[in-house]
């Protein structure tokens, strides 16, 4: 899918220069041309612009939860950084930058889907070929619905809005439940899943499938399985393992996904789009605006100074805690790829270690923000792992045959040998050591009802720097942006505890 983003660049100009002046209002309330679909090429264009709106998922997802979770301590030491309140659990994150983007990016992908959905339903005639109308609105639903569950998992209540709206009534419409939006965000992955093709060939691979519908949806059942805190958060306290148990057996089943014969094969940049990937967010270099950024994200600017490249905008380390450095076994290959333990700049030995997962500096493009890589948001070892979580799940935390199978091929794969025990307390730490850096830790502490618990007791034992506020549940959320707040008085709550 490597030509989808010049395509919806293309379309993003087209379609939006008109409104981009108010793609911001809150939540949603950019009106776009309605007379722009007039053909099949108008409608691959507005779907693509959807696509578009991923561009910033990777960082939000390193910034948001690898930076939120135990590891990283990411305490700046080169004046005060925006993820350092992040990090450190400050009340005062209603005017973080990293919220205010998350909000309003993932509505703009909103606004896009409902414009493209409502477009369908008006001037969907034109589109000659029936079930390529039907993948456009299976596509539709499928980004919306990821956009909303991004959503919910960082904002807990957020405005439930599936059409287009205007900016007088955007301001009407309140937070809906979790369990509302979870309804919304169910239904249109299923009928992603029922709709969208399974695989795709030449410059379409990339784009939503229904395996990947299937992933997500299951992950969905997981996550409002999870526990509540407390809060009205992303987990609901529901039992719907056996749901997603069901969806993750589909995928295995179907024979398309396998496990690289490598783990640096999953992410090497000559290997994407491999047979791990379920889907992936696209990027190309060559300066043209879009290539990828998270790269360098978690990286300190001195690291690719000391290797003759430019400075990447002032990034000072955010070092791997030494709470997940001592929980790779010896031999495990995972860490040596994932994360670089010291190097020297300008003759000082720098001997914290920073995550340098996604960085070949071969591969370095025209600026930082012109990496060619593209970032892997559900993969095959997420079904393997998920699949072992659902089974303990359904047996009291009993772990079985199968479910220890599936962990091992993970573990074998890391250089290490078979376990002999499964339980959640080693599901988890698996998961932290294969998904180091891909932005899944957070959500998995909060999935597996131990975030209350396990966040506390790394704080007191990784914050020599004394930094960090104490941790309650409120936290497993985020506020919501002041800038939403200040539209109109009283239209949104702020989230307790900020």
């Amino acid at each position: 899918m490597k030509k989808i983003y010049v395509v919806a660049a293309l379309a993003m100009t087209g379609l939006l220069t008109s409104c981009e002046s108010q793609l911001d209002q809150k939540p949603i309330s950019s009106s776009t041309t309605l007379t722009f679909y007039q053909s099949n090429n108008d409608f691959l264009q507005g779907v693509n612009a959807i696509y578009a709106s991923l561009v910033t998922f990777p960082e939000r997802q390193l910034n948001l939860s690898e930076t939120r979770s135990d590891n990283l301590y990411a305490v700046s030491d080169g004046g005060v950084r925006d993820w350092e309140g992040i990090n450190s659990f400050h009340q005062t994150l209603a005017s973080n930058p990293y919220l205010s983007e998350a909000w309003a990016t993932n509505y703009q992908g909103i606004f896009k889907a409902n414009t493209l959905l409502e477009q369908l339903a008006v001037n969907g005639s034109v589109i000659t070929d029936a079930a390529l109308k039907t993948r456009f609105e299976a596509e539709a639903k499928f980004l919306r619905a990821l956009y909303y569950f991004d959503l919910v998992r960082w904002f807990g209540k957020v405005p439930l809005i599936t059409k287009v709206v205007s900016q007088n009534e955007a301001t009407t419409i309140p937070r809906s439940s979790v369990a509302d939006v979870y309804q919304q965000i169910i239904a249109d992955f299923q009928f992603a899943a029922q709709n969208l093709p399974v695989s795709y060939t030449s410059t379409n691979i990339g784009r939503a499938t229904s395996y990947a519908a299937k992933a997500y949806l299951a992950l969905v059942y997981m996550t409002r399985s999870g526990a509540t805190y407390g809060i009205e958060g992303p987990g609901l306290g529901v039992n719907e393992w056996s749901q997603a148990l069901t969806l993750l057996n589909e995928i295995i089943s179907s024979g398309k996904y396998s496990l690289q014969n490598t783990y640096a094969g999953v992410f090497s940049y000559s290997n994407e789009n491999n047979a791990e990937v379920l889907f992936d967010v696209q990027y190309i270099s060559g300066g043209l605006g879009l290539g990828a950024s998270f790269p360098w994200v978690l990286a300190p600017d001195t690291y690719f100074t000391a290797n003759g490249l430019a400075a990447q905008g002032g990034l000072t380390i955010r070092p791997v805690s030494n709470d997940l450095l001592n929980a790779y076994e010896t031999g495990d290959v995972r860490k040596s790829f994932s994360v670089l333990s010291g190097y020297t700049a300008n003759g000082v030995q720098e001997t914290r270690s920073f995550f340098k997962k996604y960085i070949d500096l071969s591969k370095y493009g025209k600026s930082r923000t012109d990496w060619p890589i593209n970032f892997i948001a559900m993969r095959y070892a997420d079904i393997l792992l998920l699949k072992a979580e659902c089974i303990l799940r359904t047996n009291n935390g009993t772990s079985t045959t199968e479910a220890l199978a599936l962990v091992n091929q993970i573990r074998k794969r890391a250089g290490l040998a078979d376990a002999t025990t499964l339980t959640y307390a080693s599901l988890l730490n698996e998961r932290r050591k294969e998904f180091a850096a891909e932005g899944s830790r957070w959500h998995d502490l909060v999935r597996f009802g131990v975030v209350d618990q396990v966040i506390p007791a790394w704080i007191a034992q990784e914050d020599v720097q004394k930094q960090m506020k104490a941790f309650t549940p409120n936290y497993v959320i985020y506020p919501i942006p002041q800038s939403e707040l200040d539209v109109k008085k009283g239209l949104y709550q702020q989230n307790t505890g900020y």
